[in-house]
Formats: C-alpha cells, structure tokens, sequence
C-alpha cells in the first residue's frame, strides 16, 4: 500500500533539479500565503463586513420604523436619512414587483446581506442586486402597496483593505518567486552544462575547455569530470601512440618472414606459412582499427540516405534490396558510420545469399535494419559476438577470413554515438541487425 503511494507521487513530482527546487520554495510561500489570506477573510474581512452589513440592515430598518410613525413627516425623514446616513431613498408604488433574485451563493457581499435581510424583513420582503452598479448596491424592501428603493455606496457593506491587503500579499510573493526563479537557474545551469560535457564525451565528442562553477559541490563534480577526462584522453593518447609503436615494429618481421617464405622450395609448406603470414596481418590491421575505431574524428551534418545508398551501389548485387527513404540526415562521425554499415552488410553477403537494408526515422530516433538469410547465429550467442576476437564454433563464424572483430567494431562504433545495436531472428530466416541512433 505505502510502496504504491510512494510510487504515485513519485509520478506527480517533476523529473527536473529546477522544478523540484522550484516547489521546495514556491508551495511554502504559496501555502503561508493561503493560510494568511483565510486567516485574514475569517477574522478580519468577514467579520467586519459583516458588522457594516448589519449596521446598514439597521439603520433601514430604523427608517421604515420612523416612516411609519404619523408624527414624522415622511419627506422631511427622507431627506435626513439621504443626508445624514448616505442612503438614496425612493418609494415606488408597485403591487405586481416580483421579489425573486439571483443567489449567488459564491459572493461573500451576497451571502453576508441576504443572512441580515432575512433575520431583519424575513423571506420575500426584499430583493438586492449588487451588480448593476458599479460604486452601488439596489437594494428594495416591500412596503404596503409598493417598495422603498435604497441606493446604497458599496463600501458601507464592504471594507476596501480586502484589495490593499491582496496586493500586498501577492505581489510580494510573485517578487520573491522570481527571484527564486533567477537564482535556481543560476544555479542548475552547472549542473546541465556538466551533465551535456559529460554526455559529449561519452559519445567520442571534442570538448571544448569546461569550466566548472556553480556552488562548491557542483564545482567539486566539475573539477572531478575535468580530471577523469583529461586522464582517459591521456590514456587514450598513450594507448593510440603505443598501437602505432606495435604497428610499425610488428610489419617490419612480418615483412622480412614474406621474404623468406618465398625462398622455401617446399611449395605447401610455403603456402601454408603464407596464410598464417596474411592471417596475421590482417588480424594485426583489424586490431589497430578497433582499438582507434573512436575519438579520431570530428561531428559532422550528413546525409545518411546518401552514404547508404552509394555503400550499397559499390557492392553492384542484385541480390541486395534496399528501402532507403530520401534525404535523411544524422549528426555524427561519417567514416565510423559508413565502416560500421560495410561490416554489417560484409557479414550479410558472406553468410548470406539474399540481403535486405532498411532505414526509417521516429520523432527522436533513426532506425538501419539488415537482414540475410544466412545460416543466423544461436540466440544465446547474441550478446558473445560483441566481444573483441569471440567466434563460435557454428554458423557464420566458422571462417578462416574472419578474426572476430567486425560486430564488436560496429558495436563501439553505435555506442560511441550514444546509439544502441542488437541482434534478433531474421524475417528472411537468417540474422537481423537493428540499429538506434538518436537524432
């Protein structure tokens, strides 16, 4: 029960740092506001109004009662009420006045004056509208054969500090708020621009000089990202410039064993020695290309149909179908992206008879599919062939021209552009490849 609750309003609060502080200061001054206010309207703006209600109610009365007495003379009554108590008074002679009114229960003026009238003149002796005017209020009591009409100033039943006090309450706290607001930005600006460096970097990205700022534990992560990141290039530097040190000493006797397998008189003992020699090789280029398969090339805007299309135009076999829609492109390094698609569809033709690339586009992701109908790999295998060097003893990997590196190559090559890759069961029977690249 508590674990479902908890989880409900884990979904009701805002993913973002800058909304979550923003309600850790807003709901407090909102909440002291709302408490103030009722606070106010109940103790004060109700109550006083309500006495003004009552005093008005009152002092109409007190006239009627007076008009009723003979020894007064009814002009003369009139006329000091409308000078003395503010009330414009007029008596109109009417039977047939309909006494029905609009309650509008949600105004506290209506509600407070309806209360008064009731307990004063009770039910259907009197009808009130406080909209028609609007410095007055028309409010009409039955008497005899007509109705006193009383043209009454709004604010002897309502105090005008309701709006001073509103204003002062709420314009202060809508300052604050955006002051708030200010300072929060400031100060998970930081933290986003932390978080896009370190997401640059995760893709294989050039970055600029980063700056830390912000508090000191923001600051204190900066300085940190800062360091590991200059270590990992460091590392990777050392790492590119000792595979080049291995590359050179390595083709060197290499080269020099060529020669001297081409001396040996024994033709299949030299052929066979030959083959090791190119295995080798091409085992030693395939390695240095994996390990420098990332951080070598810079972003850049291009069309991904285009480089699809012309990679599929080089093979020139039919028996490669394509449904490649027009004018699609991708931020992103264009030769690792036009290796990754040569070794997959690589892999397609050597296993396969029947190839198929698809490329589609969503709202935020780009979509490469290539299927064959090739022999497959084992499903519990999927996750294995990834692995630098890794061949399994059946299927596509039985082949002395394949070291083990061009899955896991593709593979570092999607990853490095914050994409993902994987394998599943053809539709044509063979491998099917799905590729996701965010746009």
């Amino acid at each position: 029960m508590f674990s479902g609750l908890n989880r409900f309003i884990k979904n009701l609060l805002p993913k973002k740092l800058f909304y979550r502080a923003l309600l850790i200061v807003a709901v407090p001054v909102i909440v002291l506001q709302l408490i103030i206010t009722i606070v106010f309207f109940d103790s004060l703006w109700i109550k006083t109004n309500k006495g003004m209600t009552k005093a008005l109610v009152n002092e109409i009365n007190t006239f009627i009662e007076v008009y009723d007495d003979e020894i007064y003379k009814k002009d003369e009554i009139t006329n000091l009420f409308s000078i003395y108590q503010n009330l414009n008074i007029q008596f109109i002679e009417d039977k047939n006045f309909d006494y029905s009114y609009d309650e509008r229960w949600f105004s506290p003026i209506d509600r407070t004056l309806r209360r008064e009238l009731k307990a004063i003149f009770g039910t259907n002796k009197f009808w009130f509208d406080t909209t028609n005017y609007k410095e007055l209020i028309d409010l009409r009591i039955k008497y005899q054969n007509g109705y006193f009409k009383f043209l009454v100033p709004r604010d002897r039943v309502t105090s005008s500090s309701a709006r001073i006090f509103a204003l002062w309450i709420t314009v202060p706290a809508l300052i604050m708020v955006f002051i708030s607001l200010i300072f929060l930005k400031n100060q998970t600006r930081p933290i986003t621009n932390l978080a896009i460096a370190a997401e640059k970097f995760g893709r294989g990205e050039e970055i600029d000089e980063y700056k830390p700022s912000g508090a000191a534990e923001i600051r204190q992560a900066g300085y940190e990202f800062d360091r590991m990141r200059k270590r990992i290039i460091r590392h990777l530097n050392q790492r590119s410039e000792m595979l080049s040190g291995i590359s050179h000493d390595l083709r060197t006797p290499l080269t020099r064993m060529k020669l001297q397998v081409a001396f040996i008189k024994d033709k299949d003992l030299g052929n066979k020695l030959t083959e090791d020699i190119n295995e080798m090789e091409k085992m030693l280029n395939e390695y240095l290309q994996f390990t420098s398969s990332s951080y070598l090339e810079k972003d850049q805007n291009f069309n991904l149909s285009e480089l699809i299309q012309n990679i599929i135009e080089k093979y020139n076999n039919k028996n490669i179908v394509s449904e490649v829609p027009k004018n699609i492109s991708i931020s992103g390094r264009k030769n690792l992206i036009k290796r990754c698609v040569n070794n997959l569809i690589d892999n397609a033709i050597k296993y396969g008879d029947k190839v198929k690339v698809e490329l589609s586009r969503s709202t935020n992701n780009l979509f490469i599919k290539i299927e064959d109908n090739g022999p497959g790999i084992p499903e519990k295998e999927y996750e294995n062939v990834f692995k630098p060097f890794y061949k399994i003893d059946k299927g596509r990997a039985d082949s002395k021209s394949s070291v083990g590196l061009g899955l896991s190559i593709a593979s570092d090559i999607i990853r490095s552009h914050g994409g993902n890759i994987k394998l599943e069961k053809s539709q044509m029977g063979g491998l099917g490849v799905k590729i996701f690249l965010p746009v």
